[in-house]
């Protein structure tokens, strides 16, 4: 026996239930990357990192934010980001996954209560473990759930503060949360909005500022806006009251004892956002794809999501993977999604519709899906 034979052992069970993971390449006509208004490779961006690098600034940080790595482009990106959402300030990070568990982790307290979506992202998971609050679920996007769980949680003698766990725009299913409802439910019963908006920044809501852009600036919001999807840079910006960024650099671990992001990285995300201001114009062109897109697929019997997250659902886990690989080998760049992803029996293959593309490859990954599902 080696070390080595539990992984070994691991990947085989995994093998066996379909659930194993490679690394491939990113090949074919783009139906799968975050990209959604395709700024990842744009002349913009590449000539702002051209002239940041010009004027001497560094590509690494140098060390913790708190050390001698807070540099003067995470600052200005910060300053920029509060104007931008409306938010009070904003605290710059190196992914959506450690600032989500940052969050989570660090400003719920051992006597509140962190009632989360069903289907809420990995890293909100990560941070409840985390969490010495109490951690309790409710039904995908129900917020009489939500209340009820509160009151019940009130009448058993919980005496901290709720905090409410959403996402506004689901990633593996493409449909969109009760945002108001949420907000008017915090307000009844005084929890706090703990609101991820990672693929709905950049593309929804007024100068893309997301679909809880009415919200920002309200004293029970916390909201996370990555920079790595619609943004097309990395990193992820939490929009908060100015005495939570300044809870989140004194006690929050994760940033403490983290290396800063690449001040580079920071200047170009400063210039993502000027872009993503005036973008009507691209946001429009994408509406248009979505509406291709859900016309081509619903005589396939496929429901269109209504936004730029296409799911198509196959169900099980080997039939998922056999039809995006005949997919890619067509040239779609579609990946299946299985569990632990998404829920046991509902593996789907996820389009995502960016511009990227156009009405033309819509019209061909449509035809091929009717040939394959």
């Amino acid at each position: 026996m080696t070390v080595t034979n539990f992984y070994r052992s691991d990947l085989e069970r995994l093998e066996v239930a379909g659930r194993r993971r490679a690394l491939t390449a990113a090949v074919g006509r783009d139906f799968s990357s975050n990209d959604y208004l395709a700024l990842a490779g744009s002349p913009a961006l590449r000539a702002t990192a051209e002239e940041t690098l010009a004027r001497g600034v560094g590509v690494g940080s140098g060390g913790s934010r708190l050390l001698r790595g807070n540099a003067p482009e995470h600052l200005a990106l910060e300053a920029d980001a509060a104007r931008f959402f409306g938010s009070e300030s904003a605290l710059f990070t190196g992914s959506g996954y450690a600032a989500n568990s940052l969050i989570v982790s660090t400003l719920p307290q051992k006597d509140d209560l962190v009632l989360h979506d069903a289907l809420i992202h990995a890293s909100m998971h990560e941070g409840m473990r985390l969490s010495r609050a109490q951690c309790q679920g409710f039904a995908h996007n129900d917020v009489d759930a939500a209340a009820d769980a509160i009151a019940l949680w009130r009448a058993e003698g919980g005496r901290g503060t709720p905090w409410i766990a959403f996402e506004t725009l689901y990633s593996m299913d493409g449909n969109v949360a009760p945002v108001a409802d949420f907000a008017a439910l915090a307000e009844r019963t005084g929890a706090m909005l703990l609101i991820d908006e990672a693929h709905a920044v950049g593309v929804c809501g007024p100068g893309g500022r997301g679909l809880a852009a009415q919200l920002q600036g309200r004293e029970n919001v916390v909201t996370l806006a990555t920079c790595g999807k619609a943004l097309g840079c990395e990193g992820a910006l939490i929009l908060a009251p100015a005495v939570l960024r300044d809870f989140l650099i004194n006690r929050g671990r994760g940033f403490i004892f983290s290396t800063a992001p690449s001040p580079l990285i920071a200047a170009i995300v400063r210039e993502s956002l000027a872009i993503v201001a005036r973008a009507d114009d691209r946001r429009e062109r994408l509406r248009k794809l979505i509406a291709e897109t859900g016309s081509r697929l619903a005589p396939l019997g496929i429901a269109p999501s209504g936004t730029h997250i296409q799911p198509v659902p196959v169900g099980e886990n080997d039939r998922t993977m056999r039809i995006a690989a005949e997919l890619q080998a067509r040239g779609f760049d579609v990946r299946g999604i299985r569990p632990p992803t998404v829920p046991a029996g509902t593996a789907r293959l996820r389009v995502s519709i960016t511009l990227n593309t156009d009405e033309a490859e819509i019209a061909d990954l449509a035809a091929a899906l009717g040939d394959l599902l």
